[in-house]
């Protein structure tokens, strides 16, 4: 809860006073002040700031339960985007929230220990009126692949799905519908793709004399797209990114824990170790959020979140995106609020975010926006006009914001815009910076998720079974080429075939040619076949 005094109205009077004494606020800034005296549970975010001066009992909050509303956290390098999702996420921890944070920089790692006090802290907190004490929140750390310090997160191909996939691959519409139909394909015949080779198995055989015919009824594959997708699954592979599809696949419900104190547990990606793979890891949030939503039951309007979700460089994510693409992200961030689940993307500018995505973000806390180009005066308009009316001269704020300073406007309990506030934000409580790597991996160690997820495990799956189709091909093949050289054998009454030849001739039956594959899709396909179900962006999960 808020350790804020409440804010007067504006039928009460005098607005507060400044630090020192200062005049009563004008009526604008009352009015802003009003906007945010909310009666129930509620983040604060900092204090009122207005003609440059900080106005400690004017708090600028967020109502806890307009947080699965959405929203926004913007500004240029440096100007705090950091330090304001510790600041949210360490009070929606206290408040028994779960939280996701993507640590794409590596200096996140500290909020799971309390932080240090310090003049400037002590500073802060005297000038926005907040009881600074500190304090860590549980915390669970996460590596994509186990790729840098973390528990390893990895998908298997088939729930990460086609669509994806492609964005991943860099793949064009064309060759991305043809990644469909290999996907429905290996799910219709029981293949699982569970890592890249499978996916590249699957890809050769449909490529094959025989493969082609699988195919043929449905649209079939061309040689040339065919090695589209599999050089661009050997440059992939190069590039050391193998490692984040297999299993054990991650459960993405273990985001959305609570600690036994009642506080929730904070999870935080730690993606240093793939910084310069940026498409790939943004994409990879996107999995995670598509497959809370295909998973998550619905739970309507309540009191506080299921859990809030940070998208860090949300740019990535809608960078050479197709519109078909885009109109599923969108539906994603529409959809999943009633699902309990709030997401805020972290990124430069709102421009940087498409406009029937931004519609979605009620919540938005825009730090300082730098003007030195023509091209950043264009942003710093468009951004201008993405905010309700406000008494501020916005140009003139937003350039001017200092470091740990935002202008802030969210949805007030009602669902009603609040005023635009610039604002004064508090210190987080948490370490603001990372833990010593070796201190991250004693707390990766000690996490009862580590031996569940720990050592990656490879069993049978689409490769295995293609590989031992072939083999059992080329066995059969020889045995049939020495039969013809031997003794004819006694014909038996009634056509009948002793045991051994009938256990290899349903074998061949099973594993050799289109027949292989029929009669795989009979025996085991079929049934996994129905499990799979795809959502909006070709996600899939299977249930075990």
């Amino acid at each position: 809860m808020s350790d804020s005094e409440t804010v007067p109205s504006a039928a009460a009077g005098a607005g507060p006073e400044g630090p020192g004494g200062a005049p009563a606020l004008p009526q604008e800034a009352l009015e802003i002040a009003a906007g945010y005296a909310f009666a129930g549970p509620a983040l604060d975010l900092g204090a009122l700031l207005w003609d440059g001066v900080c106005l400690p009992d004017a708090q600028i909050r967020v109502p806890l339960p307009m947080l699965n509303r959405h929203g926004l956290v913007a500004g240029a390098t440096g100007t705090g985007k950091t330090k304001t999702l510790q600041l949210i996420a360490e009070q929606l921890s206290a408040q028994g929230v779960p939280v996701f944070l993507a640590d794409v920089k590596g200096d996140v790692s500290g909020i799971s220990v309390p932080g240090e006090p310090g003049d400037k802290v002590r500073e802060r907190a005297a000038e926005v009126h907040q009881e600074w004490t500190p304090g860590g929140c549980p915390a669970e750390f996460y590596a994509l692949g186990g790729l840098g310090h973390g528990i390893p997160l990895r998908a298997t191909v088939t729930s990460f799905g086609p669509v994806l996939l492609s964005k991943v691959l860099q793949l064009n519409q064309t060759q991305e519908q043809s990644l469909g139909l290999i996907f429905h394909y290996a799910d219709q015949k029981g293949l699982e793709l569970v890592d890249l080779k499978d996916l590249r198995a699957v890809v050769a055989f449909l490529t094959s004399d025989e493969g082609k015919q699988e195919l043929k009824g449905i649209g079939g594959l061309s040689t040339a797209t065919a090695g589209v997708i599999l050089r661009s699954l050997t440059a992939f592979e190069a590039q050391g990114m193998s490692p984040f599809f297999g299993e054990p696949e991650f459960d993405t419900s273990e985001l959305t824990r609570t600690a036994q104190d009642g506080r929730g547990v904070v999870s935080v990606l730690e993606l240093p170790a793939v910084q310069d793979k940026p498409q790939l890891f943004s994409t990879f949030l996107m999995w995670l959020l598509a497959d809370l939503f295909h998973d998550l039951p619905e739970v309507g309007d309540s009191d506080k979140p299921k859990l809030v979700f940070f998208f860090d460089e949300a740019h990535l994510l809608f960078d050479d995106a197709s519109k078909a693409f885009l109109d599923s992200i969108t539906r994603t961030v529409r959809l999943i609020r009633s699902k309990g689940v709030g997401v805020f993307f972290v990124t430069q500018t709102p421009k940087d975010v498409p406009g029937d995505v931004l519609a979605q973000l009620g919540n938005r806390v825009q730090h300082a926006l730098r003007a030195f180009t023509p091209d950043d005066q264009k942003a710093l308009k468009a951004t201008v006009k993405t905010f309700p009316n406000s008494p501020y001269d916005l140009e003139e704020v937003l350039t001017g914001l200092g470091t740990g300073e935002a202008v802030v406007t969210v949805l007030s309990e009602k669902g009603a815009p609040t005023p635009v506030a610039a604002t004064r934000l508090r210190a987080p409580r948490s370490l603001m910076g990372p833990v010593a790597p070796d201190e991250l991996d004693r707390a990766v160690q000690a996490s009862p998720l580590h031996g569940r997820y720990a050592q990656a495990v490879d069993r049978e799956s689409a490769y295995e079974k293609l590989t031992a189709a072939q083999a059992a091909g080329a066995a059969a093949a020889g045995t049939a080429g020495r039969g013809e050289q031997e003794a004819p054998r006694p014909a038996r009454s009634g056509g009948g075939r002793s045991r051994a030849p009938k256990e290899d001739a349903s074998v061949v039956e099973q594993v050799v040619g289109s027949g292989m594959f029929k009669s795989l899709a009979r025996s085991v396909g079929t049934q996994i076949g129905r499990e799979i179900t795809r959502s909006l962006f070709g996600t899939a999960r299977r249930r075990r």
